[in-house]
């Protein structure tokens, strides 16, 4: 079977996994540089998810740079087993994560003016963190669906 974008042993599959483990650390970066996150339990909870994307992308990382450097094919059954049941679980997290901080982001700002009444939230900052939440989760639906499709294959 031809190698599909983001397959793990590939470049492309090692890019994948750079790109989800340095989203997940700048949104967990934005989310603690702004004050008063700890008070919201999303907030948190966001926090809680892109800290084990980073883990698990970051290990999937290395896995790939082994497999690059010492030309080996890491596409049995039982590993993309795993990969596949990481992947779902990660991308799971992460889009509930995101989502449930977003609805919050919303309320404060637009709804009840927390960011600029006298309350005086880092609303931008809450933002910035979980549109970066979003696209690490892009990339991990991406990569949980090219390893449920090389799952299928084999």
């Amino acid at each position: 079977m031809k190698d599909l974008l983001g397959c793990p042993g590939t470049v492309s599959g090692l890019l994948l996994r750079i790109g989800q483990s340095l989203f997940a650390a700048a949104s967990v970066g934005a989310m603690v540089s702004a004050s008063g996150f700890s008070n919201f339990t999303a907030f948190c909870y966001l926090i809680a998810s892109m800290g084990l994307q980073v883990l698990w992308s970051f290990g999937l990382a290395c896995l790939d740079i082994y497999s690059l450097c010492t030309k080996r094919d890491i596409k049995n059954p039982v590993l993309v087993s795993l990969f596949v049941v990481g992947d779902w679980v990660t991308a799971a997290l992460s889009l509930a994560a995101a989502c449930s901080s977003a609805g919050i982001a919303v309320l404060y700002s637009k709804d009840l003016n927390f960011c600029t009444g006298q309350a005086h939230l880092p609303c931008l900052r809450f933002e910035i963190s979980i549109a970066l939440a979003f696209v690490t989760w892009l990339f991990a639906a991406i990569s949980s669906h090219v390893m449920f499709w090389i799952l299928a294959s084999l």
